[in-house]
């Protein structure tokens, strides 16, 4: 039997290893954090992480092959394989601030592995990291080698949507496994994909070298938030010109090249990924003597808050110019929908700046708490106090509640529930002030079915 140990039991750490649990029955699959909350949540009926089709993947093998557990060493001397997924935020001060990620949990669990491992390991390096980190981590743990106990490292990046994260995981387009290029690093690589050939066809499994598979997730997702920000600022063009941004989209979209994928126009693009490892990309960039390179990817994040400043200026423009003691109702806080993930989500953005602006916002999402709303609003940086965020904002139950007496509705996430087959949208327009706008920052509504009705509406990426 394979004993796999995963330390950090967050978005990535948790589904990813609770699937290999799922798919391979023989092997012990055990989860480790040192958040104690955490990891009662895990073990409750309740998880700490909002997935569709999570739940059923976990209380499956919930006791069976799978566990979770804040006894880090245990786990550690068990395993045979060590994934090793902590957050690797990025850093707030000194060298890189604001650009470069944070090892700091990278070093630390890289430590623990070295310091109470009592036989061989191979290292798996899960969490998302600038290109050779692994260099350090192998450092570390050559270190503290001897002849009785090796160190292998491997990168297995990580390639999850949110809200498709389990179908990602269980029919991934591919699965990168980088290695050194040894013999003894290619043995290591064949273990895991051995694993994952259990359900995942070989064709599918790709190896490469160790600094490949790290550089190719930063590279994925700086591709990706490329497309959305080249969409959204052609978006502009099209509110300039009379131009329809959906229309231009499937234009381009049918163009086999192109493909319609990432072409979807939108207040901007958040989450915990993309604006980090663009970030990372432009530090590392930096760091070896790139700077046209650098100013590329970098210019890939300033569209996407040129994107959520313009549609907030719109809102505001498009109300009499002030939105002093109006009430703003805003329809979703998560970044997307199928999350209740909020990092760098753009309703912070908007709701800080309506706040500024002494606006009263009333919030609904349907997946996130009122407590993770108010901490992301009173974040160092957001730009709003706690104060504010007592006096000016409501944390509202339904879609219903939220705009009952605004003077505008905001769709920020697109969740399904928000769209028009799902919402009464006569009942709220009866409910509002007039005139009554609606602002669609995610291009989910029908804005001729909503004028019919009365609305006044303000579409990204076409003219009112």
């Amino acid at each position: 039997m394979v004993n796999i140990c995963c330390i950090g039991a967050g978005y990535v750490g948790g589904p990813s290893s609770a699937v290999i649990a799922y798919q391979c029955h023989d092997v012990n699959v055990t989860i480790v954090d040192l958040n104690q909350a955490r990891i009662d949540a895990w073990n409750s009926d309740n998880l700490p992480i909002y997935e569709p089709g999570l739940d059923e993947v976990v209380f499956a093998r919930r006791g069976k092959n799978l566990f979770f557990s804040t006894n880090v060493d245990q786990a550690i001397i068990d395993a045979d394989l060590i994934f090793v997924s902590v957050n690797t935020p990025t850093k707030k001060s000194g060298m890189g601030a604001g650009m470069a990620a944070d090892l700091a949990y990278i070093e630390t669990a890289t430590r623990r592995i070295a310091e109470v491992a009592t036989t061989s390991k191979i290292v798996i390096e899960k969490s998302t990291v600038p290109c050779r980190t692994a260099q350090s981590m192998r450092t570390i743990l050559e270190a503290n080698s001897s002849k009785d106990i090796r160190f292998d490292i491997l990168s297995n990046p990580e390639f999850l949507a949110e809200g498709t994260a389990i179908n990602d995981l269980t029919n991934p387009d591919r699965v990168l496994i980088g290695c050194l290029q040894t013999p003894e690093g290619f043995a290591a690589q064949q273990k895991l994909v051995d694993v994952y050939s259990r359900w995942i066809p070989k064709e599918r499994v790709i190896t490469m070298n160790l600094w490949s598979s790290e550089l190719s997730k930063l590279a994925a997702n700086a591709l990706l938030a490329q497309r959305i920000s080249s969409i959204n600022a052609l978006s502009a063009i099209c509110e300039a010109t009379g131009a329809d941004v959906d229309e231009v989209a499937y234009a381009c979209g049918t163009d086999s090249r192109i493909g319609p994928k990432f072409l979807k126009a939108s207040v901007g693009f958040g989450g915990s990924c993309f604006q980090k490892d663009i970030l990372n990309l432009v530090y590392l960039s930096e760091q070896f003597f790139l700077p046209e390179v650098a100013a590329y990817w970098k210019s890939v994040v300033t569209m996407n808050e040129y994107q959520k400043m313009r549609f907030t200026h719109r809102i505001v423009r498009t109300l009499f110019n002030t939105v002093t003691h109006k009430r703003i109702a805003l329809l979703g806080f998560a970044f997307k929908k199928d999350t209740g993930d909020t990092r760098e989500s753009a309703a912070i953005t908007l709701s800080s700046y309506l706040i500024q602006e002494r606006a009263h916002v009333a919030i609904y999402d349907p997946k996130v708490s009122a407590k993770q709303i108010k901490l992301d609003l009173t974040e160092p940086g957001v730009g709003t106090n706690e104060a504010e965020v007592e006096k000016h904002v409501e944390i509202c139950n339904s879609a219903y509640e939220a705009c009952a007496g605004a003077a505008a509705l905001v769709i920020c996430t697109e969740w399904d529930e928000f769209k028009m087959a799902q919402l009464d949208y006569q009942k709220i327009y009866d409910s509002m002030q007039k005139p009554a706008f609606i602002f669609d920052g995610r291009l989910i509504l029908d804005a001729p079915k909503l004028r019919e009705i009365g609305f006044r509406v303000e579409t990204i990426g076409k003219s009112a």
